[in-house]
């Protein structure tokens, strides 16, 4: 059973996506498709501009959603069968819900390009930082969570896979956190990061964005997405919805969502997008799982072919 994964930020590149729409016309004609929604040129700061200029989160988000749409459209047309299951890394949720058919692209577009618009906002309103913590087990990073709380807002952004953890909140409560983390004999990563992400600090930006997917028009999704929140594997819009909101101020439950797929019987997971971090990710989570990555043509048609 193949499910397809869709990344999150952090997975953009000078160039990204340029190459997949000179290969593909369905490709190109995505790129169009979320050009014209916008109302600007977003495929030429992917094809043309320097990585810095893909940097920001408003610019970011739509541009690693339009490449990954635009590549599950390219693998559609080889791959008809398509998978049983999706899911996306924050982000890359509105990716799965798009491909799995919950919304028109033009309108899926906006309300990512809003999305990003509103968490950087709430970045620059409330400020704060994010670190990566790793080489520690769950049950440790949430004591150290609980612990530099003492110091401020502080709380586990994405579970990711074992002994990767993310957290995020004020920076003085962070930066306590890594320093538990250290004398843990853990390590602890800052990240260069505009906002909070996936904290209580980003809910402006869930209030400003509830109105926008409440007037959302959303189909019932043509295969189960499994929602980051909670790892729960929906189909009904109202839920999908509910989900999308939670999510902004919500941990993305990343290695509990992959499992939950392996589970319901997936065997093999395709990355359909920018980059291969949800591969090597899901790699630490199990072994044994076959994992593809496509974001251009000759990954597709290695990916297809291999079925």
């Amino acid at each position: 059973m193949i499910a397809y994964i869709f990344p999150g930020q952090n997975s953009q590149f000078a160039g990204m996506g340029k190459e997949l729409a000179q290969q593909s016309a369905i490709a190109a004609e995505v790129f169009k498709v979320v050009d014209d929604a916008l109302g600007f040129g977003l495929s030429e700061i992917m094809f043309e501009a320097e990585a810095d200029a893909l940097t920001p989160t408003e610019i970011q988000q739509p541009a690693i959603f339009a490449h990954s749409v635009a590549a599950f459209a390219a693998l559609r047309r080889r791959h008809e069968g398509g998978p049983a299951m999706m899911a996306g890394h924050s982000l890359g949720e509105y990716s799965a819900m798009a491909c799995a058919g919950c919304m028109g692209l033009d309108e899926a577009a906006k309300l990512v390009r809003k999305r990003g618009e509103l968490m950087a906002e709430a970045g620059a309103q409330v400020g704060g930082a994010m670190a990566a913590i790793v080489k520690l087990d769950t049950e440790a990073v949430m004591e150290i969570v609980e612990e530099a709380g003492s110091a401020g807002i502080v709380a586990v952004a994405n579970f990711n896979s074992p002994g990767q953890i993310v957290i995020s909140g004020e920076a003085p409560a962070v930066e306590k956190a890594c320093e538990l983390a250290k004398e843990r004999r853990g390590r602890a990563i800052p990240l260069q990061v505009s906002g909070a992400f996936h904290s209580p600090l980003m809910q402006p930006a869930a209030d400003s964005l509830q109105p926008h997917i409440d007037a959302a028009e959303m189909q019932p999704a043509a295969v189960p997405v499994v929602s980051n929140v909670d790892a729960t594997p929906r189909t009904d819009p109202e839920g999908i919805k509910q989900a999308l909101i939670q999510q902004v101020t919500g941990s993305v439950r990343w290695e509990e969502s992959v499992r939950r797929m392996i589970a319901d019987g997936v065997d093999t997971l395709v990355e359909v997008g920018p980059g291969s971090v949800l591969s090597k990710l899901v790699k630490r989570i199990d072994g044994e799982v076959t994992v593809h990555t496509v974001g251009n043509l000759d990954e597709i048609v290695e990916f297809t072919q291999a079925l």
